[in-house]
């Protein structure tokens, strides 16, 4: 085991938002909305980290953004997302979605299917102010990495079965986010809803439980304003 700088997250010490009379419940990994903590608004250019569950027929309804790059990962159900770019997409299990706000967007995103819907999103700073608002959608993404240009980071999907592990990417900050299973990253046990932070993570390597997935986030920038 290398000796890298780290720490945990767990999933009960999340900070608990939403509306659950709506039927929007959210868990926060960082400062969010009415809560602030001032040691934890940030991980490099990671400002964002939202566990989402939404009922049927909820979901946020026309809302602007601005120099935030928003990726969204479904676990399970279909999320029905709109923007202002004219963009109108149905993301479902295992599709990768980037909005782009750049200089300024709105979107919307529901449930509209007959089944709760559950995502996590997460919010990046880009390393530069007032870019162009864009959309990807990439579809049924198999493990692999995906380059998040804006912000100078790379998110890396794995899914693993038990007993399966090998190394994480190095990078200046290393999130790792638990969607489902149990794994061993550099001696601590995280589970679903878990994250770790690691600074100047180098030779780091990950052992699955039991069948895991992991949203983990390379990330060597910080934003260059704000």
């Amino acid at each position: 085991m290398t000796h890298v700088r780290r720490a945990v997250q767990r999933a009960g010490e999340r900070f608990r938002g939403g509306d659950p009379e709506a039927g929007i419940e959210t868990w926060h990994a960082f400062s969010f909305s009415g809560f602030y903590d001032p040691d934890n608004v940030r991980f490099g250019p990671l400002a964002a980290c939202n566990e989402e569950h939404l009922a049927p027929g909820a979901g946020f309804a026309e809302h602007p953004h601005r120099d935030v790059e928003i990726v969204t990962w479904v676990v399970e159900g279909e999320l029905t997302h709109e923007d202002s770019t004219g963009r109108r997409a149905v993301v479902r299990p295992g599709d990768l979605q980037r909005f782009s706000a750049g200089s300024g967007a709105r979107h919307s995103e529901r449930n509209e299917g007959s089944a709760p819907l559950r995502f996590v999103q997460m919010w990046l700073t880009p390393s530069e102010a007032d870019g162009e608002p864009s959309y990807e959608l990439l579809p049924r993404v198999p493990d692999g990495a995906y380059p998040l240009a804006g912000a100078e980071a790379v998110l890396h999907v794995r899914r693993l079965g038990a007993g399966e592990g090998g190394a994480l990417p190095d990078g200046q900050w290393l999130y790792v986010h638990v969607v489902r299973g149990r794994a061993r990253v550099e001696g601590d046990v995280v589970s679903e809803g878990d994250a770790l932070r690691l600074f100047e993570a180098v030779g780091v390597t990950v052992e699955a439980l039991d069948s895991a997935e992991l949203l983990i986030w390379e990330m060597s920038a910080e934003p260059h304003f704000g």
